[in-house]
């Protein structure tokens, strides 16, 4: 699998191209839709399913228009109710397949309740939105958010592999081990 970031919009969120060969997944589409869409139109992907880590603005800028021009299913963990969409997955912990990409999704509240971290167990990877951040986490004093669950979610995630590459939201990537050594939010 192929995994291409891109940094998009005013809070320079981190967007994911994941390919194999030229099925494409979108992860967290939060901005700029024109850059989005010539790379996929320039590249002849064939976008496969969008992928939600959570609602925040900044990171589903995009999707309205990349529904309004891509009839695929969209993954979310739709708890507020905030996407509406036919082709909406409402994700549950489990394994998911989409063609030759296989993950499994990972409830992650804390920053918000409808995180959601995927995990592409064959690429040893998670893509965690806000969850965790190189030697930090997202906030919990926004809507949505809880201390107490981020803790929870916390605790869990740190029982998977310290060689697992994490893609954040924002900022650079980490692995799971070196987050464990160092980030204070860890102990």
């Amino acid at each position: 699998m192929n995994i291409k970031k891109m940094v998009v919009g005013l809070y320079q969120e981190n967007c994911y191209f994941l390919t194999i060969n030229n099925d494409l997944i979108i992860i967290d589409p939060g901005d700029e839709f024109n850059k989005l869409n010539n790379i996929i139109k320039n590249n002849n992907y064939n976008l496969k399913a969008i992928l939600i880590t959570h609602a925040h603005f900044d990171h589903i800028g995009a999707l309205k228009d990349l529904i309004d021009n891509y009839k695929v299913p969209i993954y979310y963990n739709n708890v507020n109710n905030e996407i509406d969409y036919k082709k909406l997955i409402n994700v549950e912990e489990k394994e998911y397949v989409i063609n030759n990409f296989n993950f499994k999704v990972i409830k992650t509240p804390g920053h918000r309740n409808d995180l959601v971290t995927y995990y592409f167990y064959n690429d040893n990877v998670m893509f965690v939105g806000d969850f965790i951040f190189k030697d930090s986490i997202g906030r919990v004093d926004l809507e949505y958010a809880n201390p107490k669950e981020m803790k929870e979610s916390i605790k869990k995630i740190k029982e998977y592999n310290d060689n697992i590459v994490i893609y954040p939201g924002h900022g650079e990537k980490t692995t799971l081990g070196y987050e464990k050594e160092n980030n204070f939010y860890f102990n």
